[in-house]
């Protein structure tokens, strides 16, 4: 029996030790196909041989203090690639881009597994608000996006849960055959710069996230085996950052073939 009790006594400062030396880090992740939690990858390989079908890069967030009554995200996600100019593939949005279309938001990817949707049915919308080439300098692109739930239905959000904050949707459309745009199987590094949970109390009960929550592995992926270095990322809010890293090519790469959204905001991203 006193064996038992020691065994026992034995375990449970094991188990105290273990929560100790691995706490809930507050911060952002992002990856394809999945949340972080359930598997989701940093690397995507693609063909580039066919215009059907699409990618889905997932962004989540943990919290290590809850946040009872959260409105809204806001987000900015970083590309630069492996070129001296941004590929024609990577042009979306704006006017007159190759690829104009083939760029989209997902508020709630509907995604099975341990991460939760972060507005969970409160009724959220969400939407792009820029796409700014050559933001941080050739070769790059700046991504926003806003998403809320009405101020009459906001959100109680836990520490030690992976909430989905999105998902980036990016089509294939235009990868092959005539009328393709250039530059698909160029390596592009992503970092997922910064995330910033609003709430109606404003400046003083906002929080802004600019770092990995599992290394900052975690908020980066890459395209074609892409790979992010010298990395340098200091922001005041999602739409004011100051960030510069290198994407380089690796040996396994493919061979080259600003305020504070309201529920209002979000809507007028629709019209």
């Amino acid at each position: 029996m006193r064996c038992h009790s020691i065994l026992a006594a034995l375990c449970t400062i094991a188990l105290a030790a273990s929560a100790l030396a691995a706490p809930t880090l507050p911060g952002i992740n992002i990856r394809w196909d999945n949340c972080f939690a359930d598997g989701g990858t940093m690397n995507r390989a693609f063909a580039c041989d066919t215009n059907a079908g699409a990618e889905l890069a997932v962004m989540s967030l943990q919290l290590d203090s809850s946040m009872p009554s959260a409105s809204g995200m806001e987000m900015r996600v970083s590309f630069k690639a492996a070129a001296p100019t941004l590929p024609a593939w990577w042009d979306f949005k704006n006017s007159g881009a190759c690829r104009q279309s083939a760029l989209s938001f997902i508020s709630e990817p509907l995604l099975t597994g341990s991460c939760v949707d972060w507005n969970q049915g409160h009724g959220g919308a969400g939407g792009i608000g820029a796409y700014r080439v050559d933001e941080l300098g050739p070769a790059s692109a700046v991504l926003l996006i806003a998403t809320a739930v009405p101020q009459s239905n906001l959100v109680g959000l836990d520490p030690g849960t992976e909430y989905i904050a999105g998902a980036v949707r990016i089509t294939h459309a235009n990868t092959a055959g005539t009328g393709s745009c250039g530059g698909c199987s160029t390596p592009v590094c992503i970092l997922f710069t910064s995330l910033k949970v609003t709430t109606p109390l404003g400046v003083q009960g906002d929080r802004l996230f600019t770092t990995g929550a599992n290394g900052v592995d975690s908020q980066i992926i890459h395209w074609q085996n892409g790979k992010l270095a010298n990395l340098s990322n200091s922001c005041t809010g999602t739409f004011n950052c100051v960030t510069q890293f290198d994407c380089q090519v690796t040996a396994d790469a493919a061979p080259t073939a600003a305020r504070r959204s309201t529920w209002g905001v979000v809507k007028s991203l629709y019209k």
